[in-house]
């Protein structure tokens, strides 16, 4: 059983030989083929050999094309500023005075950033096609207005001016399905949604205002036949009810989350993925205590799930942890 079959296996409720495992990797990964974040988030090339290096290496079954929040947002008009050992700086916000209309049209084959990942999808599908699950990525309504309009505007606005904030959320709506679609459409078989600011408003807010444009996405993803995985970090044990309607595949689960909670909440129909902290329980662990975690998760849990940390695994993370949080964990037929 190949990568790709473990991982569509898992999807569709089928035994496996072991639990699927889906850490995602940025810097990490620069950094283990001797490069740097700058390189890896404006260049396809590196990204595709960093995760490529990183999933044979480490035994991951699914490669990423995440990197940064600004791809749709350079589509929008921002000026994004790269940083060698560090996330991709957005300079200007391209959206001023609520006035839609001076936001340029983003497009996944002209926006510079956006076609860049769109080219790292075409070259997963060159070199592993079959082998490995391919996971495109986009911004979630939420985290793309923000991105767009400014954090603390965002969050004043769901409060204060819910119109405007709704016709920006079906704007950047609009434009993530067409990125995702584009994305499935070059050999992604996956698309994970960033919705990360989420974690910050009421289950009111979530359920009223973001939840809605999430489930547009999620069905124009799996209409077109690609499965999803929701990444959403932080606490969202309060917006897990709202999550349950969305009809996504996989969610990452932070550290934050009680994961039998989680389960208690979504039943066995959604994949659970995580829920060890990157930090403390990964990049400072070692690989006994990661190894009792994820062990001790899946008894509390039961399937689905799949392995991967709360969120990104950390710069400096010793190649042995990682190793150990990948290591087969035999599945349990239950």
């Amino acid at each position: 059983m190949n990568s790709l079959e473990r991982y569509l296996k898992t999807i569709k409720g089928e035994p496996v030989d072991h639990l699927a495992r889906i850490p995602i990797v940025m810097q990490f990964a620069a950094e283990y083929i001797d490069s740097n974040y700058g390189k890896f988030a404006s260049d396809y090339n590196v990204l595709v050999e960093a995760n490529i290096r990183c999933a044979e290496d480490f035994g991951f079954d699914q490669l990423s094309a995440i990197s940064d929040p600004y791809r749709e947002t350079q589509g929008f008009g921002a000026e994004i500023e790269y940083v060698e050992n560090g996330v991709p700086r957005c300079v200007t916000l391209p959206l001023k005075n609520k006035d839609l209309s001076t936001l340029k049209k983003p497009d996944p084959y002209s926006s510079e950033r956006m076609f860049d990942r769109m080219k790292a999808i075409q070259l997963y599908k060159e070199k592993a096609y079959g082998k490995f699950s391919i996971m495109g990525w986009v911004e979630g309504p939420a985290a793309e207005a923000a991105d767009v309009y400014g954090l603390t505007e965002f969050y004043m606005d769901v409060m204060l001016d819910s119109n405007f904030m709704e016709e920006l959320m079906d704007k950047v709506t609009d434009t993530a399905i067409e990125f995702a679609l584009a994305q499935l459409k070059e050999g992604a078989d996956t698309i994970g949604i960033g919705d990360a600011v989420c974690s910050q408003v009421s289950p009111d807010v979530y359920e009223e205002l973001i939840l809605p444009r999430e489930k547009r996405l999620v069905d124009a993803i799996k209409k077109e036949g690609g499965y999803v995985r929701l990444h959403i970090c932080g606490n969202i044990t309060h917006l897990l009810p709202g999550i349950a309607t969305l009809g996504i595949d996989i969610l990452d689960v932070d550290h934050m989350v009680d994961m039998q909670e989680a389960r208690e909440i979504l039943g066995n129909k959604i994949i659970l993925a995580g829920n060890i902290d990157p930090v403390s329980g990964v990049k400072d662990g070692n690989p006994e205590t990661i190894s009792n975690y994820m062990s001790t998760t899946y008894i509390a849990v039961g399937n689905p799930l799949m392995v991967c940390a709360g969120c990104e695994i950390p710069s400096k993370t010793p190649n042995e942890n990682l190793k150990s949080l990948c290591a087969p964990i035999a599945y349990i037929n239950e």
